[in-house]
C-alpha cells in the first residue's frame, strides 16, 4: 500500500547526503508497479520534501516514521505524507496526514470557500484544508487501523512556499474549521502542531506498522447508499477532482441563481472514476439546499436500478431520476440542475417509432434540448465506453453545442480509480490490451503485484461459474457478462428461460430482456444488483453503469486474437459475422465503427470488478494469448 518509509532523522539524513535519492527511490517504487511519475511530481518531492524534513528535524521529531506516498485503500489517490507517532499527552498511536503544498500565490474563486485558483488561475484545485480533511475522512472510513480509534488520525495543508500576502483569502476561509492549514511564514506554528500530536523521544515504528498493515473495510457501493444519500446525508466521502468536481457545480449554481446566468460543466473518466458517485452526491446537496435538480441517464437499467434503491416507498424521489429523451419539450432553464450521468450515451436525436409526428417533425438534437432544460447543465462521461450507433457524448461534442449557443464551459477530468480494487494499472492493461490506448508496443503482461485486484484466464464455462460461485459462498457479489454473440430468446410459455449462451455443453439463458420478473430471474434493469441475477448472462446493455465485486466475463468469437505467421506479432480480429446484436450489425454501421464498438463494449465489460476479473475466451488461440499476459502459477496475479 505504502510506497515507502522512513525516520524522519533518517529522511534528513538522506536528503542531505544525496538530495535525489528519495526523489529517485520513490520514482523507482512507482517505475516497477508501471506508473509514469510526470516531471511535476518529481518537482514537488524536490521542494517539498527537504521543507518538510527539515520542520521535522526543528521540532525535535526525529523518531517520527514518515510514510510517503501512502496509497488510500481501494484508490490509486495517495496522500503526500503520513506521520506516524506517539500522542504526547495520551501516549496511544497518533498520525498526521500532511498534504503538501508549492503555492506562492494562490486565491478562491470569486469568493468560494472551496474552489481554490492557483498561480493567476492557471488551474484550478480545492482549498487544501478540503483535500487534507477528505482523506483523513477516507482513511477513517476505510482502514481499520481507524475503526475504534478515529481521532488518532489528523490532518494539515503546509503551503511551505507562500506567504500570509499570496494566500491571503485562503486563511480566511471556511474550510479551516475541517483541517488547519499553514504557511511557511507560519513555520512556527505548524512546527507547534505537530508537536501537540507527536511526542518527542518515542519512536513512531510500531504505529507506522500498524498502519501499512491494516485491513481495508469494505468499500461503500453504490446501490446500497443512495437512499439514505438522497434523502438524508452525505455517506460518500469524495476526493480531490471528485469533490472539486462537485463544489464547482455548487459554485455555478449559486453564480447563475444570483446573477441570472447558466453555464455547463464536464466531468470526464474511465470506469470507477466516481462519476456516479458525484451525481448522486450532487443530488443530495442539491436536494438539501432546496434546488430543482433532476438525474437523468441514457440507460434503462441504471435509471430504474436508481428509482427502486433511491425512491423506494417515495413517488417523488423516483421522480428525480428521468431519461435523456425525456427533455424535449421541457421548459427552457426550468430546473437550476440537469445531472446527465453516462453522458456517452447521448443520442442524435430523442426521438423513436412512437414519438407523435407533430414532435417527431419539430426534434432537436438531443444535446440541445438537454443544454436547454437547466441552468447549469452537468455532463459525466467516458468516451471510451459508447457502444451503440448513434451515441454522441463525447466531451468535443458537448462543447462545441455549448459554444454554439454562447454558454461557458468548466472542465474537470477524474484520474483516479475506485473500482477494481483503485487499480489504474488494471484499467490501463484493458485498454492497451484492446488497442484503445494509442501505444505502438500494443498488449502487456499482467503484474499484479500491489495492485490489491486479481485477474485469471480460466479454460472453460465450467471453471468460470464454479469460481464465481466459490467467491459467492464466501459472502462476494459476481457476475457473469458475455459478448452478444448468441441469440436472445424470450422466456418459453411455462415461465422457464431459454440457454442461449451456448458452449459446448455449458448452457445459460441471457438476462431477461423486459422490467418483469420471471422464473425466478430479476428484471433486466436489476440483473445486476438482485443477487437472483447470477443465475443469467449479462450483456453490455445491463452491466454497464454497475459494479459488483468478481467479474466472469466471456469473449466470444466476435473479438479473437491472431498470430501473424510472418512477423510473429499478433492483432485482434473483428468478425462482424458473429455479433448478433442488431444495433451494430446493420449496414448504417461501418465496418471501422463496428470495431471500434466492439472493442469498447469488452472495455465496459471487463470493468465492472471491484476485486477481481476472470477471463474466458470461446476461442482457444485467443485463451493461450491471454494466458500468455498473466503471471506464472503462484506468483502475484
Amino acid at each position: 500500500m505504502s510506497v515507502i518509509r522512513y525516520s524522519a532523522a533518517e529522511l534528513s539524513s538522506s536528503l542531505i547526503s544525496d538530495p535525489s535519492s528519495v526523489e529517485t527511490h520513490l520514482a523507482d517504487q512507482f517505475s516497477r508497479r508501471g506508473v509514469h511519475v510526470s516531471e511535476g511530481e518529481r518537482r514537488s518531492w524536490r521542494s517539498s520534501l527537504p521543507a518538510l524534513a527539515r520542520d521535522l528535524s526543528d521540532a525535535g521529531l526525529d523518531q517520527v516514521e514518515v510514510v510517503l506516498e501512502h496509497r488510500l485503500p481501494l484508490t490509486s489517490k495517495r496522500a503526500d505524507a503520513i506521520l506516524a507517532g506517539v500522542h504526547p499527552r495520551t501516549g496511544n498511536h497518533s498520525f498526521v496526514v500532511v498534504e503538501l503544498k508549492q503555492w506562492s500565490e494562490a486565491h478562491l474563486l470569486e469568493g468560494d470557500d472551496t474552489l481554490v485558483e492557483v498561480d493567476g488561475a492557471r488551474y484550478l484545485s480545492s482549498h487544501p484544508s478540503t483535500q487534507v480533511a477528505g482523506y483523513v475522512q477516507y482513511l477513517r472510513d476505510f482502514s481499520r487501523a481507524f475503526e475504534r480509534t478515529p481521532d488518532q488520525l489528523q490532518g494539515v495543508a503546509y503551503l511551505h512556499n507562500a506567504t500570509d500576502v499570496g494566500v491571503g483569502d485562503l486563511l480566511e476561509s471556511t474550510e479551516l474549521e475541517q483541517a488547519p492549514m499553514f504557511t511557511g511564514q507560519r513555520r512556527g506554528q505548524f512546527i507547534a502542531y505537530l508537536q501537540s500530536l507527536l511526542a518527542k523521544d518515542a519512536s513512531g515504528a510500531e504505529a507506522a506498522d500498524r498502519l501499512i498493515g491494516s485491513r481495508t473495510a469494505p468499500s461503500k457501493q453504490l446501490m446500497s447508499v443512495v437512499a439514505q444519500e438522497i434523502r438524508e446525508q452525505e455517506q460518500f466521502v469524495l476526493l480531490d477532482e471528485q469533490k472539486l468536481a462537485r463544489d464547482l457545480v455548487l459554485h455555478q449554481v449559486k453564480k447563475a441563481v444570483s446573477a441570472d446566468s447558466k453555464s455547463v460543466v464536464v466531468v470526464t473518466g474511465g470506469p470507477g472514476s466516481g462519476k456516479s458517485v458525484i451525481a448522486l452526491s450532487l443530488m443530495g446537496e442539491l436536494a438539501r439546499e432546496g434546488r430543482a435538480a433532476v438525474h437523468a441517464t441514457g440507460s434503462r437499467s441504471f435509471t430504474e436500478t436508481l428509482r427502486k434503491v433511491a425512491g423506494k416507498g417515495s413517488t417523488r424521489t423516483k421522480a428525480l431520476f428521468k431519461y435523456f429523451n425525456n427533455f424535449m419539450e421541457a421548459e427552457r432553464n426550468g430546473l437550476d440542475v440537469l445531472i446527465l450521468d453516462e453522458a456517452h450515451r447521448i443520442r442524435e436525436k430523442s426521438v423513436n417509432q412512437y414519438t407523435p409526428k407533430a414532435v417527431r417533425e419539430k426534434a432537436r438534437p438531443q444535446i440541445n434540448e438537454l443544454l436547454d432544460a437547466a441552468r447549469v447543465p452537468v455532463f459525466l462521461l467516458d468516451q471510451h465506453q459508447v457502444v451503440r450507433p448513434g451515441e454522441m457524448g463525447t466531451p468535443d461534442d458537448i462543447r462545441r453545442a455549448a459554444e454554439a449557443k454562447g454558454l461557458e464551459v468548466r472542465q474537470i477530468d477524474l484520474t483516479d480509480q475506485f473500482r477494481s480494487g483503485g487499480s489504474l494499472a488494471y484499467i490501463a492493461w484493458v485498454e492497451r490490451l484492446l488497442g484503445l490506448r494509442d501505444i505502438e508496443d500494443g498488449p502487456q503482461p499482467w503484474d499484479g503485484a500491489g495492485e490489491n485486484f486479481e485477474v485469471d484466464v480460466v479454460g472453460s464455462p465450467d471453471e468460470l461459474e464454479s469460481r464465481l460461485q466459490a467467491y459467492r459462498n464466501t459472502g462476494y457479489g459476481a457476475r457473469m457478462a458475455a459478448g452478444f454473440c448468441w441469440p436472445w430468446s424470450n422466456p418459453r410459455d411455462d415461465g422457464s428461460l431459454v440457454p442461449d449462451v451456448t458452449i459446448g455443453t455449458w448452457q445459460r439463458p441471457w438476462n431477461l430482456r423486459g422490467e418483469r420478473a420471471v422464473g425466478g430471474a430479476p428484471p433486466a434493469s436489476l440483473w445486476a444488483t438482485d443477487p437472483a441475477g447470477f443465475g443469467q448472462v449479462g450483456c453490455v446493455y445491463t452491466a454497464q453503469g454497475f459494479e459488483y465485486d468478481w467479474n466472469g466475463v466471456i469473449l466470444g468469437p466476435d473479438l479473437v486474437w491472431r498470430q501473424a505467421a510472418d512477423d510473429g506479432r499478433g492483432a485482434w480480429v473483428v468478425r462482424r459475422s458473429e455479433s448478433r446484436d442488431s444495433a451494430l450489425t446493420k449496414k448504417s454501421v461501418t465496418d471501422a465503427r463496428f470495431d471500434e464498438l466492439t472493442r469498447n463494449t469488452y472495455k465496459v465489460l471487463l470493468t465492472r470488478g471491484m476485486v477481481g476479473t476472470l477471463i474466458y475466451s470461446t476461442d482457444e488461440e485467443t485463451r493461450e494469448f491471454l494466458r500468455s499476459l498473466m503471471p506464472a502459477p503462484g506468483s502475484a496475479r
